[in-house]
């Protein structure tokens, strides 16, 4: 899901002043990839010739300046729990009371107003598919608001990792290519984790300590060897409950505060063809297989996203999109309001969950 909105304002310019050709490598080059070894920023630091404070120094400053959002993994909960996108049809004079029963479930972790009928766009991630459909249960009796639950069936191509530092018009503008691959997401996955790896998770979603030895920061406070939690990254990380490794860019403040998710009518069989075609176009950042629920007058089965520094730029793409790959019925939904925004909630998660 985007979090950015469509009428942003325009920061493609001053959010570098200041910054230098370094800081620019940081920005673009370690949003992944970050070494996992007991003092990152000593490798880090050889690959840009400075000096393994200044590193240090520099994402600190990136941080504090919102460049980054956060240092750390960027954890995978379909993988680890079971998640699902889901809407609701707010009426606008509830719409704020709404939104604020919604965002008081600790489950649920991004939301957003989106230019459609169905206004109100959330994430729902539980430790298991039972506990998941107990608060979509719960959210629309609680509001009174029919859900429309679209569990991802799908993954074709989802990274936001993309260069920023760049004047490009949309995401991924400069990239040549993308691979692209149909990888199932079943709703009853759950992570099979050792003890360490629960601790682990729980420990380092919000981001790794800044410091010069962050792994053995996060290994004093799970209780565990440095080396040992070293080994269990790595292991998360081939196993697909951590994606990557890196600097989290804000993507609003780097100036792409315009996003579409485009929502299309895919003949089934088609769907895999489709999906990985579109999944390797360098300037689509999300695309992903849903379920239909015709019961609910929801057609579309095929979810992409588009991220661009203006609304006009976005369009284009998704007019290319539709002229040249998806000849379908499609609806455009631009985000217009974050209301809410936070990281799944892994100590409930890990835990045993019924």
């Amino acid at each position: 899901m985007g979090s950015a909105e469509r009428d942003g304002p325009d920061g493609v310019d001053d959010w570098r002043a200041g910054l230098d050709a370094v800081d620019a490598r940081l920005v673009d080059d370690y949003q992944s990839g970050f070494p996992v070894v007991e003092r990152p920023f000593r490798a880090v630091a050889d690959d840009l010739g400075v000096g393994e404070r200044e590193a240090l120094e520099r994402v600190e400053r990136l941080r504090e300046r919102g460049v980054f959002r956060r240092f750390g993994a960027v954890l995978n909960p379909p993988v680890i729990g079971s998640s699902t996108l889901a809407a609701v049809r707010a009426p606008e004079d509830r719409f704020d009371a709404v939104a604020e029963t919604i965002n008081g479930y600790r489950q649920v972790n991004h939301n957003y107003r989106r230019d459609h009928e169905w206004n109100m766009w959330f994430v729902v991630t539980a430790a298991t598919r039972g506990m998941r459909d107990e608060i979509l249960a719960d959210i629309e009796s609680t509001t009174g608001c029919e859900v429309l639950a679209l569990p991802m069936l799908t993954d074709y191509y989802i990274d936001l990792e993309f260069p920023v530092w760049n004047d490009d018009a949309f995401a991924r503008e400069s990239i040549a290519s993308t691979d692209a691959a149909a990888t199932r997401i079943s709703e009853d996955a759950a992570g099979d984790l050792a003890a360490l790896d629960r601790r682990l998770l729980v420990e380092i979603q919000d981001g790794f300590p800044l410091t010069a030895t962050p792994y053995r920061d996060v290994a004093d406070a799970v209780g565990a060897d440095v080396d040992d939690v070293l080994a269990a990254v790595e292991r998360l990380l081939a196993d697909g409950c951590i994606k990557r490794v890196g600097c989290v860019v804000n993507h609003i403040v780097t100036g792409f505060h315009n996003n579409c998710m485009v929502v299309w009518d895919v003949p089934d069989d088609r769907l895999d063809e489709v999906g990985e075609r579109v999944g390797e176009l360098p300037y689509v950042t999300l695309c992903y297989h849903r379920p239909r629920r015709v019961e609910q007058d929801w057609p579309y089965n095929l979810f992409t996203m588009v991220h661009g520094r203006e609304a006009e730029a976005v369009d284009a793409k998704v007019d290319e999109l539709a002229a040249e790959y998806l000849p379908f019925d499609h609806e455009r939904l631009y985000s217009t309001e974050t209301l809410k925004q936070t990281g799944a909630q892994y100590e409930e998660l890990v835990g045993d969950g019924t």
